[in-house]
């Protein structure tokens, strides 16, 4: 078996790799430290059978990321391992297809169980998460998710650089394209994103950021308990 561990903190990818040999001795474990370096190494052809992602890490902000392998490698399944507990979060994660959501509080014994969960076709979420059973309800994430699918793998990586405040020569340079095309992705995603400047495009970006997720979703719990 071949895994692909996309994570910058090495005591955690060392974690992540000791629960993999307890659940597949033997297996082939490639790692990552970047979204762009996962890109790189699915990117090879190699067949895997499972990535292990963390939300948090070069390349990426909010759920972005996930939308970035996902977009790129729509086949190969994928299991967030994150610190984020909040449900919003959780359930932001699952809605963009992945196998599982894995807390890194977990043991190496429930990580190993929970990655046995994902092999076998099974969606694996944290205990708490299952039980509570949250209900879906709109939020200004779940349209932008749908929007953002319709953006290439090269544009998706174009509006990362944007809100990191990359301007179009930077853009050009890192990529290793012409201005022009850059503006030429640039007008394309304003148009996907139904957003008329830059500007925009950042704070759309905004609502899948953690920190949004996890309010929209305190203030649904809110807006809930007073119904009730």
């Amino acid at each position: 078996m071949r895994f692909l561990i996309a994570e910058d903190h090495p005591l955690f990818r060392e974690a992540l790799g000791g629960a993999l040999q307890m659940l597949a001795p033997g297996a082939e474990i490639l790692q990552a430290t970047s979204i762009d370096g996962a890109l790189e190494q699915l990117s090879t052809g190699a067949e895997f059978d499972l990535l292990l992602l963390d939300l948090s890490m070069p390349g990426t902000t909010g759920l972005s990321g996930i939308i970035r392998i996902r977009k790129a490698f729509p086949k190969v399944p994928v299991v967030i391992v994150s610190a984020h507990q909040d449900p919003s979060i959780i359930s932001g994660a699952l809605s963009l297809g992945v196998s599982g959501y894995i807390l890194k509080s977990s043991s190496k014994q429930d990580l190993a169980q929970s990655i046995g969960e994902a092999l076998r076709g099974l969606i694996c979420v944290p205990h708490a998460y299952r039980a509570l059973r949250p209900r879906r309800a709109p939020s200004p994430a779940h349209e932008l998710l749908k929007r953002l699918h319709n953006l290439t793998p090269q544009q998706l990586r174009v509006l990362e650089m944007l809100k990191r405040g990359l301007q179009n020569k930077q853009i050009a340079y890192e990529l290793k394209i012409s201005e022009t095309t850059v503006k030429v992705h640039v007008s394309d995603i304003l148009r996907k994103l139904h957003v008329l400047s830059r500007t925009k495009a950042i704070v759309e970006m905004s609502k899948i950021d953690f920190a949004t997720l996890a309010s929209e979703g305190m203030r649904v719990k809110h807006d809930r308990a007073q119904s009730e």
